[in-house]
């Protein structure tokens, strides 16, 4: 008997991590002082020492059961970037920087090119983000996982200056509220999603008129990474009083949580465009309008709140980074929370 035989090929994880170089390479950032393989990775905080109060700001998060979809599609070099985009967008919508990222993939059966494939997108995200991916870990676990199956999940760190840190402290009523767009469901909601949809390759493939793809194609689209994007506002001068990235809970859980009290956001559903598979969605799903912005993103991602006098300004500049911005409330005085209508 040994380790092959009891289902762990240490072989595979050799050429696992052979095949995933190339990809992890191309992330690197010059504060980075170790190499790939080490049994840690050392970041350098020399070039954030002119930062008055250097404050290390954190992220972890996964991927979720949109995995599920990746298995049925066989398509594995997207969900890196969701898994990212998770843990990074927490960070730059506190004011942050990312400066690195570590994964985690857990396997039933190690197989080198599938891991290489996600870790191509982990490293596209990570690319997308300006973080360096100095480290990781793929462990195969037979019994635990189906051979086919895995799970993904990350941790990033980044860095902001104390006195630029987005608390939402400050956020006040006559502020509006710019939202970014989305690139669909991103990677929340997906246990519902698979209770509305057949999940069969074949229903996946099939492509709708109204989509302008296949109900897969539109899917399992990557989760938009926002860290230029509140870069470039930050840079035009424009100061972000609070910030909500979109997740699990939709509007309803996420908007007041950048919100102090005595002070109510409003947002108007018709201020922009809601993507059509939130429509097929909620149609095929019976699913009632509550629900759905308690649950999706409905086509934006990231919420800002600004001073109206910056509203243009923020919005040119959301333009400038490739992104696509929308006047789509304001903030009034009121019990915590928000109202959609």
């Amino acid at each position: 008997m040994d380790y092959k035989n009891a289902g762990v090929d240490i072989e595979a994880g050799y050429r696992s991590v052979e095949l995933m170089k190339e990809h992890v390479r191309r992330t690197m950032r010059p504060e980075v002082l170790t190499g790939i393989g080490g049994f840690s990775g050392a970041f350098s905080m020399e070039a954030f020492k002119h930062m008055e109060k250097p404050t290390l700001v954190s992220g972890t998060d996964g991927v979720g059961t949109k995995l599920k979809l990746a298995f049925l599609m066989n398509r594995h070099n997207t969900v890196g970037i969701d898994c990212v985009a998770m843990c990074v967008n927490d960070i730059a919508c506190a004011g942050g920087e990312p400066l690195f990222f570590l994964d985690y993939i857990a396997c039933g059966r190690n197989v080198p090119e599938r891991i290489a494939a996600i870790v191509s997108g982990v490293a596209e995200g990570c690319s997308q983000a300006g973080a360096a991916l100095i480290g990781g870990e793929t462990a195969e676990m037979p019994g635990f996982y189906p051979v086919d199956e895995y799970d993904l999940a990350g941790f990033a760190v980044g860095v902001v200056d104390e006195k630029d840190l987005i608390t939402g402290a400050s956020v006040k009523p006559g502020d509006v509220l710019v939202g970014m767009a989305s690139s669909g469901v991103h990677s929340n909601g997906f246990s519902l999603v698979r209770k509305v949809f057949t999940m069969k390759e074949e229903y996946m493939n099939t492509h709708f008129e109204s989509l302008g793809r296949t109900l897969g194609e539109a899917l399992i689209e990557p989760t938009k990474i926002y860290v230029k994007a509140l870069r470039t506002v930050k840079e035009a001068g424009v100061a972000i009083k609070g910030c909500s990235h979109i997740t699990g809970g939709g509007f309803y859980e996420n908007i007041p949580r950048m919100l102090p009290e005595g002070v109510r956001a409003q947002v108007k559903k018709d201020s922009y465009p809601v993507p059509p598979i939130f429509k097929m969605l909620a149609v095929d799903g019976r699913i009632e309008e509550q629900m759905m912005y308690n649950t999706f993103n409905m086509g934006i991602g990231m919420v800002m709140a600004v001073d109206p006098a910056q509203a243009d300004a923020c919005m040119a500049a959301v333009r400038e980074a490739g992104e696509t911005p929308y006047l789509i409330g304001e903030v009034r005085a009121g019990e915590k929370g928000v109202d959609v209508c």
